[in-house]
């Protein structure tokens, strides 16, 4: 029998519908602040290389992160289960899950004539894909929910995520009312000020992760506003501290980001607003279009 109530939780999902890394990533996510450091180095380890995590030891992987056997077999009971072969056996599920959906999906071209921006489309179409199957739902209903019921939304992104952030924030715009984007310097005191416990913050963070990114997400759980994050992996700085956490595709090369799966992301929310909040909105484009038209904005 597990040891606790998201466990049980998880093996009824296991015998039902098959395994997915969604629950144990959110476990992890709610108990991470109340793990060991140690713990911490492993359930990051888990979250980041979950192949490897499958098929090692639990000696192999203390080795790997620099910690004792002990602390890998303790983690597993932190998180609910009843010891590490418990939770590596759900791993294992889910990576060979994993595997037989890739097989039979489309393999990309390997042909050494094949052009290199062609292969560069097709690095983004695997993150795409990747993203995709990582998607938490459940969490994106709750993300498009927050944003259509806050009286107020401060979209947040600097250096490389600005340009994520700005898209972001232009197609809110023609959603909703009272949609800002947090300048990169400036009056950055003064919008925060503006929040409630009403409203919404989507902060942005790809990296190379920014101090200052992380200290505004502090001072904005401080206020107690709630705050959504659109980050590439559930445990970045963060990532770990937002109420609501999307992620793009986690195992992408740190040398060659692309900001197509952060697009993806945000087009996902843009129509899942669109779906749960249309009437609102088509009276709000129409009114927009008229403007548009009025002021001659548009070529076409």
């Amino acid at each position: 029998m597990l040891r606790s109530p998201y466990g049980r939780v998880l093996a009824i999902k296991q015998s039902i519908v098959g395994w997915t890394m969604n629950s144990l990533e959110k476990i992890i996510k709610e108990k991470y602040n109340k793990l060991s450091p140690g713990q911490k180095k492993v359930a990051e380890y888990l979250i980041q290389s979950k192949d490897e995590f499958a098929f090692k030891t639990a000696s192999q992987i203390g080795r790997q992160v620099e910690v004792s056997e002990t602390t890998v077999i303790r983690l597993s009971y932190a998180l609910g289960f009843n010891g590490f072969s418990e939770l590596q056996s759900s791993v294992q599920q889910w990576v060979l899950n994993q595997t037989y959906r890739s097989s039979n999906e489309e393999q990309p071209l390997h042909d050494a004539s094949v052009s290199p921006f062609a292969k560069c489309m097709e690095k983004d179409i695997t993150a795409m894909q990747q993203t995709l199957h990582q998607l938490d739902e459940e969490e994106l209903w709750k993300v498009v929910s927050t944003l259509i019921e806050a009286d107020r939304v401060l979209v947040i992104g600097m250096r490389a995520s600005y340009a994520a952030a700005y898209w972001l924030s232009l197609q809110l715009n023609t959603l909703r009312d009272h949609v800002a984007l947090c300048a990169t310097s400036g009056n950055v005191n003064e919008q925060l000020c503006d929040l409630t416990e009403r409203s919404a913050v989507v902060m942005l963070s790809f990296p190379r992760y920014l101090k200052e990114t992380l200290h505004l997400a502090e001072c904005i759980k401080q206020q107690g506003v709630p705050l959504i994050c659109i980050t590439d992996r559930l445990l970045s700085p963060v990532g770990r501290l937002a109420d609501l956490t999307l992620t793009t595709e986690e195992n992408v090369d740190s040398n060659s980001l692309s900001i197509t799966p952060a697009i993806s992301v945000i087009d996902m929310i843009i129509h899942g607003m669109t779906l749960k909040d249309r009437d609102r909105i088509q009276a709000r484009q129409q009114k927009l279009e008229e403007l548009y038209s009025a002021h001659g904005v548009f070529i076409e």
